[in-house]
C-alpha cells in the first residue's frame, strides 16, 4: 500500500472512533421534564447561532475563493482553500453538536449513576471534538498531499488559509457571544439581584450556557485545528525548500521523507490520542484530575517513543526526533505553568485582594497575568534555540516546524480534555436550573472545577502552539519568497523591515480593543434586557413565571455576528495590502512584530482572566466570607473583566497571527 494513503486512512479511523463515542454518549439517558427542556433550549440556541454564523462565513469564504481563482493560474490553491474551510467548519459543528448532547447526559448520569459515569460522559463528549479535529486535519490535508504531491505543494497552503478563515470567525464570533451573555448574567444576577449562578429565574443563563458551546467548544476546536494544520503545512513547505546538502544531512531517503514526516507524526499522534482516551476511561473511578492527567501525559509519552521509531523507519535523522521531543515536552511545560498561575497560590492572592475591594483584585490579577508570560515565552525561546542547535546550519527552521508538529500531534487528547470543560460546566448549569439535589450538584461542581483548570491549560497550550506554528509559517514564508525573489532576506537594519515590525505590533492591540469593546457593547444591551425582564415580568423573581431566554440569546447572536466581521477583514486584508504596496520585506517584518506581540498579549490576557475566574470560585467555596460577602462582590468584578480577556480577546490573538502568517504564505509566490 502507498504510505501516502496512511494519513487520510487514519483520519477516517479517527472519525469512526468519534462516531463510536457519540453512539456511546447517546446511549446514556437524556432525562425528562425540566432537565430535557433546559437542555433542548441550550442545544437549539447553539445550533441556530452556528447556522447563522456559517451563512455569513460561507459568503465571505466564497468571495475569497473567487479572488484566489483570479490571482492564481491553477485551481489547486482555491480548491485547497475550500477544503480547509469545509474541514474546519465540519469539525467545529460536529464537536459542538456532540457537546450539547453530552451536557445533559452528564447531568443525568451524575444524578442517577454517580461521579465515575458522569466523568465518562463529559469526557467522551469532549473526546468527540478532539478526535474530529485531528481526524479532519489528517483526512483533508493528507488527501490533498496525496493528490497534489510535490508538484503542487505550494497549493496546500490554501488549506491552512481556509482553516484560518473559519477559525477567526468562529473564535471571535463565539467569544463575543459567550462573554456578552456571561457578563450580563453575572452582573445583574449575582451582584444586583443577589441570586446564584445559573439560577433559572435569570433570563441570561441559557444564553450563557449556549455561549460555552459556541465559544469554548466550536471556537476552541477551530482554533486548535488551524494551528494543527498550519504547523504541518509550514513544515512541508520548509522541507520542500531546503537545499540538497541540508536534505542529505537530515534524511537518508531524500526530501520526500522530510516533507511527509509531519503527516506521519500527526498520524502517530492520532493513534496515541485514542490510547490516551482509553487511559482516561480506565482511571475514571479515580479523581477526575488524576484520570485526565493520566490520559494527557500518558499519550505524550507514548507519542515520543513512537515518533522515534517512526522517523527511523522513514530514514529521518534522530536529531529531528529530538526536535519533536522538544515540542512535545514544551507543550506540557506551558500547560503546567498555566495550571499554576490559574489554579495555584496566585489565585488565592487575588482572592485575598478582594478583602479591600475590586481595585486590588484588578491589580493582583493584572500582575499575575504579566508574570505568567515569562516561563512560557522562555520555553518557546528554548525550543527555538534547542532545535537550531540540534540540526545543521540551514535546517534550524525545519526544526522549529517539526517541534510545532510534535507539540500538536496529540491534539486529539489535548482538545478532548479542553472540550470536557464546557460540557461539565453546562452539566452543572442544567443541574442548577432543574433544581436537582445537593449530591448531584456536588458531583457536577467537582467536574466543573477540574474543567476550569483543563480549560485554562488548554488556552495556554493553544497560545504556545499557535506561536510556534506561526513561527514555522513565517519561516516557510521567507523560504518561499526567497525562491521567487533572488537574494531576499529579512534584515533588521532594513527600514522596510523595521516599518513592518512596528505595523505588526499594532494589530494585536487593535483587534483586542475591537473585541473587548464588542463584548462591552453587547453586555450593555444584555444587562438592560435582563433588568427589564426582572422589572416587567410579574412573578419572575418569585419563581412563578418563566424568563424570555430566547430574547437574550438573540441579543448575543446579533452582536456576535455584527462585530466579528471587522477583525476578520483586518486580519486577512492587512498582509495583502502590506505585501503588495510596501513589499515582501515589510510584510516579513510585520509578521515578526505581530507574532511577538500576539504571544505576549495572549498569554497575559488568558492567564489573568483564568486567575480572576478561579479567584471568584475560591471565594464561592466559602473562603474569605463566601458568597454574598463584600469580598465575593469584588472578585465577581474581577471575573467579569477577565471573561473577555480569557475567552474573547486572548484567544483571538492565536488566530490573528496564524491568519496573517498563512495569508502571507499563500500570496508569497505572487510577491516576486
Amino acid at each position: 500500500m502507498d504510505v501516502l494513503l496512511l494519513p487520510p486512512i487514519l483520519g477516517g479511523i479517527g472519525l469512526l472512533a468519534a462516531f463510536i463515542l457519540y453512539r456511546i454518549v447517546k446511549g446514556y439517558s437524556s432525562g425528562e421534564g425540566a432537565v430535557a427542556e433546559i437542555a433542548a433550549s441550550i442545544h437549539d440556541g447553539a445550533m441556530v447561532f452556528m447556522r447563522r454564523e456559517y451563512t455569513i462565513l460561507g459568503a465571505f469564504a466564497g468571495l475569497i475563493t473567487i479572488l484566489l481563482f483570479i490571482g492564481f493560474d491553477t485551481w489547486h490553491t482555491p480548491a485547497a482553500f475550500v477544503a480547509g474551510a469545509v474541514c474546519s467548519a465540519f469539525a467545529g459543528y460536529i464537536g459542538m453538536y456532540a457537546a450539547t448532547q453530552a451536557n445533559v447526559r452528564t447531568t443525568v448520569a451524575a444524578n442517577t449513576e454517580g461521579a465515575a459515569s458522569a466523568l465518562s460522559v463529559a469526557f467522551y463528549g469532549g473526546s468527540i471534538m478532539g478526535l474530529t479535529v485531528a481526524a479532519m486535519g489528517l483526512l483533508g490535508l493528507g488527501s490533498l498531499y496525496y493528490l497534489f504531491g510535490a508538484e503542487h505543494a505550494e497549493a496546500i497552503h490554501g488549506f491552512g488559509m481556509g482553516a484560518s478563515t473559519v477559525a477567526l470567525f468562529s473564535r471571535v464570533g463565539g467569544g463575543i457571544f459567550t462573554k456578552s451573555a456571561d457578563v450580563g448574567a453575572d452582573l445583574v444576577g449575582k451582584i444586583e439581584a443577589g441570586i446564584p449562578e445559573d439560577d433559572p429565574r435569570n433570563p441570561g443563563v441559557i444564553a450563557d450556557n449556549v455561549g460555552d458551546n459556541v465559544g469554548d467548544v466550536a471556537g476552541m476546536g477551530s482554533d486548535i485545528f488551524e494551528s494543527y494544520c498550519g504547523s504541518m503545512i509550514a513544515t512541508i513547505a520548509i522541507g520542500a525548500t531546503l537545499s540538497a546538502a541540508t536534505v542529505a544531512t537530515l534524511s537518508s531517503d531524500g526530501r520526500e521523507s522530510l516533507m511527509f514526516a509531519p503527516l506521519a507524526l500527526a498520524s502517530t499522534g492520532m493513534i496515541c490520542s485514542i490510547l490516551g482516551i482509553l487511559l482516561v476511561r480506565m482511571f475514571s473511578s479515580k479523581k477526575p484530575d488524576v484520570a485526565l492527567r493520566m490520559g494527557t501525559i500518558g499519550s505524550t509519552i507514548l507519542f515520543i517513543g513512537a515518533a522515534g521509531l517512526l522517523l527511523n523507519s522513514i530514514g529521518v535523522s534522530s536529531a529531528v526526533w529530538l526536535c519533536v521531543m522538544c515540542g512535545a515536552v514544551g507543550g506540557i511545560v506551558i500547560g503546567l505553568v498555566t495550571e499554576y498561575y490559574t489554579g495555584g497560590r496566585p489565585v488565592e492572592l487575588i482572592a485575598e485582594g478582594g478583602e479591600t475591594g475590586p481595585a486590588t483584585v484588578m491589580i493582583a490579577g493584572l500582575a499575575t497575568g504579566m508574570e505568567s508570560v515569562v516561563i512560557p515565552v522562555l520555553t518557546i525561546a528554548g525550543i527555538i534555540f534547542a532545535t537550531s542547535a540540534l540540526l545543521p546550519e540551514g535546517a534550524g527552521v525545519y526544526g522549529v516546524g517539526i517541534a510545532a508538529v510534535g507539540m500538536l500531534s496529540t491534539v486529539g487528547i489535548t482538545m478532548a480534555i479542553d472540550a470536557y470543560g464546557p460540557v461539565a460546566d453546562n452539566a452543572g448549569g442544567i443541574a442548577e436550573m432543574a433544581g436537582l439535589g445537593e449530591e448531584t450538584r456536588a458531583i457536577t461542581d467537582g467536574l466543573d472545577e477540574v474543567g476550569n483548570t483543563t480549560a485554562a491549560i488548554g488556552k495556554g497550550f493553544a497560545i504556545g502552539a499557535a506561536g510556534l506554528a506561526a513561527l514555522a509559517i513565517i519561516a516557510a514564508y521567507i523560504e518561499t519568497v526567497s525562491h521567487h525573489v533572488e537574494g531576499f532576506i529579512l534584515d533588521i537594519s532594513d527600514p522596510l523591515v523595521l516599518t513592518g515590525m512596528f505595523l505588526g505590533g499594532i494589530f494585536p492591540f487593535l483587534v483586542s480593543a475591537m473585541t473587548m469593546r464588542a463584548v462591552g457593547d453587547a453586555a450593555f444591551d444584555m444587562i438592560k434586557e435582563i433588568r427589564r425582564q426582572f422589572k416587567e415580568i410579574p412573578g419572575l423573581m418569585e419563581g412563578t413565571a418563566k424568563p424570555d431566554s430566547g430574547r437574550c440569546v438573540d441579543i448575543a447572536t446579533q452582536a456576535a455576528l455584527r462585530k466579528m466581521v471587522a477583525p476578520g477583514v483586518l486580519a486577512i486584508a492587512s498582509p495583502v495590502v502590506v505585501g503588495f504596496l510596501i513589499g515582501p520585506a515589510a510584510l516579513g517584518g510585520m509578521l515578526a512584530g505581530a507574532v511577538v506581540s500576539c504571544v505576549l498579549l495572549a498569554l497575559m490576557m488568558a492567564n489573568a482572566g483564568g486567575a480572576w475566574d478561579n479567584a471568584k470560585k475560591y471565594v464561592e467555596k466559602g473562603n474569605l466570607g463566601g458568597k454574598g460577602s463584600d469580598t465575593h462582590a469584588a472578585v465577581v468584578v474581577g471575573d467579569t473583566v477577565g471573561d473577555p480577556f480569557k475567552d474573547t480577546s486572548g484567544p483571538a490573538m492565536n488566530i490573528l497571527i496564524n491568519v496573517m502568517a498563512i495569508v502571507s504564505l499563500v500570496i508569497a509566490p505572487l510577491l516576486g
